[in-house]
């Protein structure tokens, strides 16, 4: 056989012969038990390379991440308006026990429990015979002041007609001035110790401060009332509020809802936010919300709840995922998967969102989800999104195929 012109033989005790490229290879000496060959290892390489490219070529194309089969929702296909609610109570502006402020007895008390009373109804009579009578002697000490005043104002007049002709000296003109001075200070003294017995006189008659009804009497007929003595329990009927007990989450959605409503065992009242208070009960962790009736009110303490919904529109609960301890919800972006964190959101409750319309909640196969993942959906009507979802994979494949095939012509000799 002949050999090419750069290759040679080794034919050292009988060794098969190899061929070798005398211009690409390194030749070293190789101890063969029976002798030294020289090698190229030039060659042994482009043995094993061809193969091995094979090999590679031959086998399964590398797999980028598997696209997680995923069912998708637009979100004006999933959106609710839910009705929140919150317990909720009437409360009264005024609660009021009604005090004596004289010392009396009770002559009458002519309301009963449950009676509405108007504002200035009799609630409880005391007996104000002793305060008449002080009422009259200091009304005749006011008369008696009032004519001794008379009197001087009429001699100070005359001093004062004599003076000008000199009949008088100017002594006298001022005994005449300090006189009329000292009565006037005491009639004014004494007008005010009248209107101080005519008020005792009507402390004697406790009447309602405004409309109420009666909730209980404390006092009794024939009793002795001292200042201070409770006598009987009101409860204001006009100026009602509602208070709800509410979360901090609860207390924004309020702030942004559309109609909000105290719902009672028998009857709905429409009401409008007056104020939340700045404040945490530092046990029930909840905030106070005020509301007022826009209409007829309820009875004062009627019990119910304060229903509410939002503006904006909300995710069914069960859509709400949880990853990293934080909660949110996956939507399809790119064909992956993003996760849209939502800070208010609440274990077990619709979850408030600002999403379009046309967002993409996927609601089937998102439990084994993580931001980021590559999506195969299964449920689109979207030919323009199929049609996508699939060129995408085609492109994917048809650049691993490319890859592999390239490496082999290269390796090609």
């Amino acid at each position: 056989m002949t050999m090419p012109q750069n290759a040679i033989q080794d034919t050292n005790y009988g060794a098969t012969p190899r061929r070798r490229f005398s211009g690409q290879s390194m030749e070293n000496p190789i101890n063969t038990g029976r002798g030294t060959a020289s090698v190229s290892w030039a060659g042994v390489c482009r043995k094993w390379a061809i193969p091995s490219l094979l090999m590679f070529a031959l086998a399964p194309p590398l797999a980028a991440a598997e696209p997680i089969p995923v069912q998708i929702q637009s979100f004006k296909e999933l959106a609710i308006h839910p009705q929140f609610s919150a317990p909720a109570t009437v409360v009264s502006d005024n609660h009021s026990r009604l005090s004596a402020e004289i010392s009396a007895r009770i002559l009458e008390i002519p309301v009963r429990v449950g009676d509405v009373v108007q504002k200035g109804s009799l609630l409880v009579l005391l007996e104000k015979q002793d305060f008449e009578l002080a009422l009259m002697g200091n009304v005749a000490t006011l008369a008696a002041i009032n004519a001794k005043l008379d009197m001087a104002k009429y001699e100070l007049k005359r001093a004062r007609s004599l003076s000008k002709k000199q009949a008088v000296s100017e002594q006298l003109l001022k005994q005449r001035e300090t006189e009329r001075n000292v009565l006037q200070a005491e009639m004014q003294a004494q007008q005010a110790a009248t209107s101080q017995s005519q008020r005792q006189v009507d402390k004697s008659r406790l009447r309602a401060p405004f409309k109420a009804v009666v909730l209980e009497r404390l006092g009794h007929v024939g009793e002795l009332a001292n200042p201070g003595s409770a006598l009987v329990r009101i409860i204001d009927v006009e100026h009602l509020e509602l208070s709800a007990k509410i979360s901090n989450t609860q207390a924004n959605d309020i702030q942004h809802s559309t109609s909000l409503e105290f719902v009672s065992a028998t009857q709905r009242y429409a009401v409008n936010l007056r104020v939340i208070t700045r404040a945490l009960d530092t046990q029930a962790r909840t905030q106070d919300a005020r509301l007022d009736f826009t209409g007829s009110n309820p009875l004062p303490g009627a019990t119910g709840k304060l229903v509410w919904s939002p503006k904006q529109s909300s995710l069914p609960s069960e859509l709400v995922s949880q990853r990293d301890g934080k909660l949110g919800v996956f939507v399809v972006q790119d064909n992956k998967a993003h996760f849209v964190l939502l800070p208010l959101a609440e274990t077990g409750r619709p979850a408030t969102v600002t999403f379009s319309p046309d967002t993409l909640v996927i609601t089937k196969g998102r439990y084994r989800l993580n931001d980021g993942d590559t999506l195969s959906i299964t449920n689109t009507n979207d030919s323009t999104m199929s049609s996508s979802a699939m060129s995408n994979s085609n492109t994917a494949s048809n650049s691993t195929s490319s890859t592999i095939n390239n490496t082999i012509n290269d390796a090609s000799p």
